[in-house]
């Protein structure tokens, strides 16, 4: 896991390319060269903290119901029905697992050395997709030996850097055979190799969000194809015959202690277990506002009830050891508290001894006093050694342990990430019923979306802003309503008229126009041609504009400075917590715009000319499927389908856009389809690469 991400090269250079003109561009009507200039004006943000504590009470919430459902575990069958019911809950955001296919595994090189050989094995995790592994074998010793598979972080040159060959070296002179592999996207894995060999999207953190993000929509999860390879190696490694199959554990940092922790509570076969620099609380990371990869954030795993501690639960009463830094990114008193409540349920089990816990003193990695100490928890467990620190070690040059001619998989035909995701979209797609009516349509959005139904009648509660001087809107009055939506959520709307309103909305026109915005009302109305299009065509009719949640007005400030078109920024942020939530964040701020619906209905708007733009579009079509008030409907810059996204090598649509598993029920031309009746207007589409259609 990386901290921090700039704006990587490439792809991804997109999003500003064609987000960013509204948010950066000047902010006030064009004036004659003689005519003194204004300042340009920055967008309104005046609620930048309103998505950071929703969400940090939504999973506050969580985790004191999982603390409660712990302290109530009473004796040894309440704690092995909790085991057995952790493992369900770990099942249901990972699974369904795919078929077990042949490995076929070939070792391409061996590097002999004093104590130990290392084979460089290629094997295949699935058909055509290959792994990348090197197998450590001691020297002079007895077989079979305990078995150990390393886990990488993120690093660009994965198994081969130097702290991860030192804890594979280390466990191999002690007498363990050890295979570690490279993860998808690091060291010879690279899915997105130019032709220079090095990634068009960036190692590690970058490839595993821009294919990770891609595979939600087909109802895919990083994690658990990082997982399956963990679960594949182990596989290989069990054909060994130098490996005792009673003795096998696992252990990595970081990014490999991710794997590590997500392997406990998948993996059935491990005998013990060592995740370094990643065990915390799923609230901590939240609340420190600590970004964390795809792979990192199980889907539906917070409306679950999971956390970080209940992967090593699953592992329970079996040997497991969480290796902790004073000074990590990671909280340590987030390790702390999963270690004194995983403590209690090993107790219940007559096994405190085997948890435990190493908190180093240094920051995040898997330095040497963290490494002996998971040294000395597996030998405590195997009794192969009795060493307490580190032997001697020989950092091995990259070559040594490259298993392909030149470095990467792509050389040998291993098949890329996004094929296979390309692959199931159109399987998909086949499945799909052709023709779907609106009836037929409207609870499938409403599934995947996670929407309730609403009655229609109880109109939210809002509250009235005085307003700033003028903005320079299209029309001489104008006043702010936040409209709740939920408790803690307000929708930011803007009417526009000709007179000024100080209280209530009051619909001076049955119909009403509503402009969902695509990164800010307040600079659209401003900049966006449709908008002065649309106040022209009918200057008598109520127009009004919104910002649903995590837009323009409450466009967040956390994370990292300046991090929302950041593909680790705050915007990513939020839409994974909601994946986690199992509330996609496309159908939260589609709620949004049905509440304010109701709200313009209670003002007496019956009927709305929804217009939506960009990233708005989204949730504007949703609401248009769903609400009988909409009776005509504007799109500009609406993406053309989710399959395009799917199916495209690149694509620049954020994953606050993206819908979780939503092609396995329906696209997005099925909505524009039955949207027809309703005068749908689409206005230059947006294709995969968020570029206007030819």
């Amino acid at each position: 896991m990386s901290r921090a991400i700039s704006l990587p090269r490439g792809v991804w250079a997109v999003v500003l390319a064609f987000l960013l003109p509204i948010a950066s561009s000047a902010m006030m009507p064009a004036a004659s060269s003689d005519a003194p200039q204004r300042p340009a004006l920055e967008p309104l943000n005046r609620l930048p903290r309103m998505v950071q504590e929703y969400f940090v009470e939504q999973v506050g919430r969580i985790e004191q119901r999982n603390d409660f459902r712990r302290a109530v575990l009473e004796d040894r069958d309440d704690a092995e029905a909790f085991v057995r019911d952790v493992r369900r809950r770990i099942d249901l955001c990972f699974g369904p697992w795919p078929e077990k296919t042949p490995l076929n595994p070939r070792v391409t090189g061996v590097v002999e050395r004093d104590a130990y050989t290392i084979e460089n094995v290629i094997f295949e995790s699935r058909p055509g997709f290959l792994v990348t592994a090197n197998l450590y074998i001691p020297k002079g010793r007895d077989f079979p030996l305990p078995g150990v598979v390393g886990t990488c972080g993120h690093s660009a040159t994965g198994k081969a850097m130097e702290a991860y060959q030192a804890f594979a070296q280390g466990l191999a002179r002690q007498g363990y055979v050890v295979l570690i592999f490279d993860p998808l996207g690091q060291g010879e894995r690279l899915q997105y190799p130019n032709e220079q060999l090095r990634s068009e999207i960036g190692v590690g953190v970058r490839e595993h969000l821009y294919a990770g993000n891609q595979q939600f929509l087909v109802g895919e999860f990083l994690g658990s194809w990082r997982a399956w390879d963990g679960i594949r190696a182990l596989d290989y490694l069990l054909t060994r015959k130098e490996i005792d199959p009673q003795r096998i554990g696992v252990t990595g940092n970081s990014g490999g202690g991710t794997m590590t922790t997500w392997l406990c509570g998948v993996e059935p076969r491990w005998t013990m277990a060592a995740p370094a620099c990643f065990v915390t609380t799923f609230r901590r990371n939240l609340e420190n506002e600590l970004p964390a990869d795809t792979e990192q954030c199980p889907p539906r795993a917070l409306a679950y009830g999971l956390d970080h501690q209940d992967f090593l639960a699953a592992m329970a009463p079996k040997p497991v050891i969480i290796l902790a830094k004073e000074k990590d990114y990671f909280d340590v008193r987030g390790a702390e508290a999963a270690y004194e409540s995983l403590r209690r349920l090993y107790r219940l089990l007559d096994a405190e001894d085997n948890i435990g816990l190493f908190t180093g003193p240094t920051g995040h990695g898997f330095s040497q006093e963290n490494r002996e100490a998971m040294y000395r928890w597996f030998n405590g467990v195997t009794g192969i050694s009795d060493a307490q620190s580190e032997p001697d070690l020989t950092i091995e040059k990259d070559e040594a342990l490259q298993c392909t001619p030149r470095g990467q998989v792509c050389e040998l035909d291993s098949r890329p990430i996004y094929e296979f995701t390309k692959a199931r979209s159109q399987a998909l797609a086949k499945q799909r019923p052709s023709e779907l009516t609106l009836s037929r349509l409207q609870p499938r959005v409403r599934d995947v979306l996670r929407l309730a139904e609403s009655d229609g009648k109880s109109a939210p509660e809002y509250r009235i802003l005085r307003n700033w001087r003028s903005r320079g809107y299209p029309r001489p009055r104008w006043t702010t309503y936040l409209v709740e939506t939920e408790p803690g959520i307000h929708a930011v709307v803007y009417r526009l008229g000709s007179e000024q309103l100080l209280s209530r909305p009051r619909a001076t026109t049955k119909r009403a126009v509503l402009y969902i915005s695509h990164l800010s009302s307040d600079a659209e109305l401003r900049e966006e041609p449709l908008i002065a299009e649309l106040i022209a065509a009918d200057p008598d009719t109520d127009f009004y504009t919104v910002d649903v949640r995590g837009i323009g007005e409450s466009r967040p400030d956390t994370c990292d400075e300046n991090s929302y078109f950041n593909p680790y920024g705050n915007d990513y942020f939020y839409a994974i917590h909601s994946i986690m939530l199992d509330r996609p964040y496309v159908g939260q701020r589609t709620h949004d715009l049905l509440r304010v619906l109701d709200w313009l209905g209670e003002a007496g708007h019956d009927e709305v000319h929804l217009v939506g733009k960009g990233w708005g579009a989204i949730p504007a079509t949703f609401a248009a499927v769903l609400s009988d008030r909409v009776m005509q409907v504007t799109l500009k810059n609406a993406p053309t389908s989710y399959s395009e996204i799917a199916e495209s090598k690149t694509y620049a649509w954020p994953l606050s856009t993206l819908v979780p598993n939503i092609l396995a029920s329906f696209d997005l031309p099925d909505c524009y389809r039955v949207l027809a009746p309703k005068r749908l207007r689409q206005i230059e589409p947006w294709n995969a690469d968020a570029k206007p259609v030819d």
